[in-house]
Formats: C-alpha cells, sequence, structure tokens
C-alpha cells in the first residue's frame, strides 16, 4: 500500500470518527513500520495547521526517543577517533603525582647517591702518637696508609652501578605493570558504563514498548498473556539495570583507588592495540638467548648475570693481601729516629678458594636464571601474538555483524511486532539475542584489553610503546563508528 495513500486515509477515518481511538492508534503504528524503512517519516495529510502542528511535534518526539533508545545523539554520526596525545598526558600527569611513583623516583635517587658512596677511596689514612715517660722520655709519630692492591674501590664501583641498573630496570617494569593496571582499570569502567548505558536504554525501551502493548491490549490486537510477558520483560530489564550499576560502581570503585578519581579523560585505543599487533607481527621473532634487550623485563635479569660476575670479582678482591705501609718518627732523649714499614697478610692457613668457588656457581645460577625468564616470557609473546590478532578479528567481525545484519534484524524485528506479524514471545526472545550479542562484543572489547596490557605491563613495553608510536599514531586521521548499542534498541 502507498505510504501517502495510508495516511491520507487514516486521517478520513479519523474525522468521520469511523475508528475507535485505539484502532486509529494501532493503525497509526503500522503506518510508521511500514515508513520507517527510510529512516524518516513522510506524513501527507490533509488536516488543519493545528492538526498539522500537533503531528510535526509528535513525529519529533518520536525522532528523539528513538534515537534516545539506541544511544545515539539526535542525528547519527561517527564518534570521531580521540588519539593518545589528547588524553593520555594527563592520565600520565596524574599518574606520576601518586605516591608509589613518587616513592620510586626517590628510590632512585638513593641508587645514585650509593654509586657516588661506592666511589670513594676504601681505607683512610692511620695517624698514631705516643709519648712514653721514663729516665729519658721518648716521642713518637707514625703514619699507615694500606694499599687497595685488589682494587675493591674499583669493584664496589662497579657493583653499586649494576645494582643501580638492576633498581631502575625493576622500577621501569614496576611502572609499566602500574600503568597497565590503571588503564585497564579505566577499559573496565569505560565498558560498565556502556553496559549501564544499554541496560538504561533497555529498560526505558521496555517500558515504551509495554505502553504500546497496554494499547494494542485495548484495541484487541494483543492478548493478556502477551501483555504479562511484556511486563516480566520490563522486570528482567529492571534487575539487569541494577546490576549493571552496581558493577559500574564497582568500576569506579577501583578507578578510585588506584587514581584517586574516576572522571579522568580515557578514550578508547583498540587501534593502536591493532597497530602493535600487526607492527609485532611483521618484526622478526629475536632467538632464544641471544639478545640481552629483546624485552625491557629481560633487562633486569641480564643484569643479575652480569651481577654475579661482579660478585666473583668482589670475593676476589676481598680476600686479595693488601700491604699496609708504614712512615715513623722518633724522639727519645737527643736522639732522632725515623723508620718506615710494609706489611702483607700472609694467606697461609686460609686462601678463601671456596668463597671464590661459590661466587663461580653463583654465575651459573644467574645464567641459568636469565635463560629461564626469556624462555617463558618468549613463550608468552608467542600466544599474545598468535591469540591477539584472532580477537581483534573476531571484534571486528562483531562489528561488522551488530552495526549492519543487526540493525536490519532489529528495525525488522520491532517493525513486524508492532504490525501484529511477529508474536511477542517470538519478539522478546529475538531482542534477548540481540542484547546477549551486544553484551557479548563488550566482553570481547575487555578481553582484548585485558590480554593486551597485561602482556605489555609484563614485559615492560607498555611505556615505550607509548612513548614511541603515539604521537606517530595520533597523526592519522581515523572515525571509529559508535558502539553497536544503536542496532539492538530499535
Amino acid at each position: 500500500m502507498n505510504k501517502t495513500t495510508l495516511a491520507r486515509t487514516l486521517a478520513c477515518l479519523f474525522r468521520s470518527g469511523l475508528l475507535s481511538c485505539g484502532l486509529v492508534l494501532a493503525a497509526g503504528l503500522l503506518a510508521f513500520a511500514l515508513a520507517a524503512e527510510n529512516d524518516t517519516l513522510e506524513v501527507f495529510l490533509e488536516t488543519t495547521p493545528l492538526e498539522t502542528n500537533v503531528l510535526e511535534t509528535q513525529a519529533s518526539e518520536a525522532g528523539v526517543f528513538k534515537a534516545q533508545s539506541l544511544g545515539l545523539p539526535a542525528k547519527e554520526t561517527d564518534t570521531p577517533y580521540v588519539a593518545f596525545g589528547q588524553w593520555l598526558p594527563a592520565l600520565l600527569t596524574q599518574f606520576n603525582q601518586l605516591p608509589e611513583v613518587q616513592a620510586q623516583l626517590t628510590r632512585q635517587q638513593q641508587a645514585e647517591l650509593a654509586i657516588q658512596a661506592a666511589d670513594r677511596a676504601v681505607y683512610n689514612p692511620e695517624l698514631g702518637l705516643n709519648y712514653q715517660n721514663a729516665d729519658t722520655d721518648s716521642y713518637s709519630l707514625g703514619l699507615s696508609q694500606t694499599l687497595d692492591w685488589g682494587d675493591k674501590r674499583g669493584v664496589a664501583t662497579k657493583r653499586a652501578e649494576l645494582e643501580a641498573q638492576i633498581l631502575f630496570a625493576d622500577i621501569g617494569l614496576e611502572r609499566n605493570q602500574m600503568l597497565a593496571e590503571r588503564l585497564l582499570a579505566l577499559a573496565e569502567q569505560a565498558q560498565s558504563r556502556k553496559a549501564l548505558t544499554f541496560a538504561e536504554q533497555q529498560l526505558r525501551f521496555t517500558k515504551a514498548q509495554l505502553g504500546i502493548a497496554k494499547q494494542r491490549l485495548a484495541a484487541g490486537d494483543l492478548s493478556n498473556v502477551e501483555l504479562q510477558l511484556m511486563q516480566l520483560e520490563l522486570a528482567t530489564n529492571t534487575a539487569d539495570y541494577a546490576l549493571a550499576e552496581q558493577a559500574a560502581l564497582v568500576a569506579d570503585g577501583k578507578v578510585i583507588e588506584l587514581l584517586g578519581d574516576n572522571n579522568l579523560a580515557f578514550s578508547e585505543f583498540i587501534k593502536e592495540i591493532h597497530v602493535f599487533a600487526t607492527q609485532a607481527k611483521q618484526a622478526p621473532a629475536p632467538e632464544l638467548g641471544t639478545s640481552k634487550s629483546a624485552l625491557p623485563a629481560l633487562a633486569s635479569a641480564y643484569q643479575q648475570v652480569l651481577l654475579a660476575r661482579v660478585n666473583a670479582m668482589q670475593v676476589k678482591a676481598d680476600t686479595s693481601a693488601d700491604p699496609t705501609i708504614s712512615l715513623g718518627a722518633e724522639k727519645e732523649g737527643s736522639d732522632n729516629k725515623l723508620g718506615g714499614g710494609v706489611s702483607i697478610p700472609l694467606q697461609v692457613r686460609n686462601n678463601y678458594s671456596e668463597l671464590q668457588a661459590v661466587a663461580d656457581k653463583g654465575i651459573a645460577i644467574a645464567e641459568q636464571g636469565y635463560l629461564a625468564r626469556e624462555r617463558v616470557l618468549t613463550a608468552k609473546q608467542k600466544h599474545v601474538l598468535y591469540a591477539l590478532p584472532r580477537l581483534l578479528e573476531r571484534y571486528q567481525d562483531w562489528r561488522e555483524l551488530v552495526q549492519v545484519s543487526g540493525a536490519k534484524a532489529a528495525k525488522s524485528l520491532s517493525q513486524q511486532w508492532q504490525a501484529g506479524d511477529v508474536s511477542t514471545s517470538e519478539y522478546l526472545q529475538s531482542r534477548r539475542q540481540l542484547a546477549a550479542s551486544y553484551l557479548v562484543g563488550l566482553n570481547l572489547e575487555t578481553a582484548i584489553y585485558q590480554s593486551w596490557l597485561t602482556w605489555m605491563g609484563e614485559s615492560g613495553q607498555l611505556m615505550p610503546f607509548l612513548n614511541g608510536t603515539a604521537e606517530q599514531i595520533s597523526q592519522a586521521p581515523s572515525h571509529m563508528p559508535n558502539a553497536a548499542v544503536r542496532t539492538v534498541n530499535q
């Protein structure tokens, strides 16, 4: 039937009083369903100016409600992509002000002071004064200095430098993990807010559908059982909204606990994860045990190997026989005496060979620990680089299916139910399936964030990646489509 002809027929029936109010409303819903294929309602009615204004107002309100029920603004537009450079600096400023980060900075300063302290002379000179009261008084003055023959100072400086490098590497890895934890908390907060918004939209839309169902019941187009099904659906949506709100409050509390504020600037960064996965897939895989800095998380383990070697050097230096040189002057009566001497410890009873052997074993242990750490991280890296692209592919498939096919299915489903071609039970079941598909997509998106951020924090690559690629990515124009919630509540 032609839309214009149908609209004119309904207007004539309305003026002639041949249809009741309920039937007119049901017929109007059918007309709206037929006209909704073009997303705009074109109505040409021969009415008075007052009637025309009323219809225009109702059409406008219907359009606004439709947009709100889909989680969209009044005009459907794509949300512009927000790059790291627009929201990450403010987050990092807040992150660097945390007491935990400030404590890390103090620990770094402490390590630098330890290096300066180690680069000092090991032995200080010794000054001796003696006086003897006898028939002939005697006075003596002595000065002795032990020589650092085994280079204890040089070894101690190297040890302090390596310990500082290990500390810096550990702090860097710890900071990566802290930032990853907070980014994950923000991502989960964003996901929980999406779920809360979706639950609220579901609740509002079901209330509106319940109102339509009551009108259809009054017009005799719907049974009482189907109305009760709609009421049960409203109760279910109310419970879902309460649970979503509770989850959102928990997510807000976690962000407050980690960052002190729950209203920080944050935007999705699936694109950055995709860039990382692409770059990592194209990069050649490092061979096991050949690169000391394949991953930042291996820096500390590699420095532990160097430290074990320095420990062996330190044992040798500590047990070395350092000679002591002494000078003395003595006055006894009228006689003046001047003397000097050298003393060297004799390592006869203990040559400290066992301590040296223990230190040498420590080198082998540290090397095996490094290889074990590298093997574990390499295995995890292979797993992430294998799983992450597939998760991203499934996520892209989900977006396309839900936003395109799901949108058409939801629109057709709503039209058929309002026209009475689909039973209420089938309509509600189909809507639950569409809603479940949207929530599954949210869970998939959360899984991508968890997998990527956990690996980036554990491997120490998060902050280097942000520093190295955020500016490059921010220069690339892109638009991310709106959330798929638009397709479910039609």
